[in-house]
């Protein structure tokens, strides 16, 4: 664990704004070549690239998200206090995949949605969804809100039983003779890639220490010199810098195949990575250390599911055109002005 900073000196503040940016840059980079790297050794052992992006390449992209939450998790634990980091990371993170990563997709292309995305993959997202708002706010810890220990449990569990499902539905597809566009693995040496996966965990989880410590400290600043709630102003750095930090892979990934017209990569990339944060990073963060939450997140989890059932609307209107996209950004900025509003009042 890094020692406490003193926010009262100005150099402080370089060093938290420095470790933030520098976190998130690691955790992007790192996430990458863990991915390469591990996907090069699966293909090594001749599996098929498809599966490898079911699995490894589907971890891969919560990969930031998973190692802030436990990071936050595990300084909470330590240190006690309310993970506010950690939760608000993956709600703000879902919430950015929704209304930013697509909204963001839809303006540069329209994005077309396949029939099948509203009878198998939405409605499994809706239902992950609707189970966090169950399980945060249903079950209480201490008087506050809370993502229990047994929830965690229940939600890694689902997460198997998820990745087991696409990887048998993967392989009577190919029996079938369906063979969806997957993204060509290239195989590196072994001691390249397991040097490489080494690296990648390593810069993953410095990333994610160096997040968690900057966030939280600029939280503690600013709610010391404005006297504001410090809980907060951590929800705020949570469900904003830290989201739209952890959320760069996916906004990457979307923008660049929606602009070369692989429109249901974009929206399978995002509807993949929020059921990957609720039941993968959140489900690992709460085994770890249940995660406690003030009311605020109430809001915030009713903002995520709106947002879940929007684009669940326009996936019956058959695409997501510029308009709309238009319009996710602008709800986006909305939700915005609101944690400003709601933290400075």
């Amino acid at each position: 664990m890094l020692p406490s900073l003193d926010m009262l000196q100005w150099w402080s503040w370089f060093v938290c704004v420095a470790l933030l940016g520098i976190g998130i840059f690691f955790l992007v980079k790192f996430s990458d070549l863990f991915v390469d790297a591990s996907s090069s050794i699966a293909k090594r052992f001749h599996i098929s690239e498809m599966i490898i992006g079911l699995t490894i390449v589907a971890f891969g992209t919560s990969c930031p998200e998973l190692a802030v939450s436990v990071s936050d998790s595990i300084t909470c634990l330590v240190d006690g206090g309310n993970a506010n980091v950690a939760i608000g990371n993956v709600v703000g993170s879902n919430i950015c995949n929704l209304l930013i990563v697509l909204g963001a997709s839809a303006v540069f292309t329209p994005i077309i949605i396949k029939k099948t995305v509203c009878k198998k993959e939405f409605p499994i997202l809706l239902f992950v969804t609707a189970l966090l708002v169950i399980f945060g706010l249903c079950f209480n810890l201490n008087g506050g809100y809370a993502i229990l220990r047994w929830e965690g449990i229940i939600f890694v569990i689902l997460i198997l039983i998820y990745v087991t499902y696409l990887v048998l539905d993967a392989k009577r597809m190919m029996k079938e003779g369906v063979n969806p566009e997957v993204e060509e693995v290239e195989v590196m040496p072994t001691w390249k890639s397991i040097v490489f996966v080494l690296l990648g965990l390593v810069g993953i989880a410095v990333g994610g220490e160096a997040v968690v410590y900057g966030a939280k400290h600029i939280a503690v600043g600013v709610g010391d010199l404005a006297n504001l709630n410090h809980d907060l102003v951590e929800s705020l750095v949570g469900l904003t810098v830290v989201a739209v930090g952890t959320s760069l892979p996916e906004l990457v990934t979307s923008i660049v195949a929606a602009k070369k017209g692989q429109n249901d990569m974009a929206l399978g990339n995002v509807i993949g990575s929020n059921i990957f944060n609720i039941l993968f990073v959140l489900g690992i963060s709460s085994t770890i250390n249940p995660l406690t939450v003030g009311n605020q997140i109430v809001v915030d989890l009713a903002v995520m599911l709106i947002a879940t059932l929007l684009i669940f609307g326009f996936c019956f209107l058959g695409k997501i055109n510029r308009k709309y996209g238009a319009v996710l950004l602008g709800c986006y900025a909305g939700y915005l002005i609101y944690l400003i509003c709601r933290t400075v009042m």
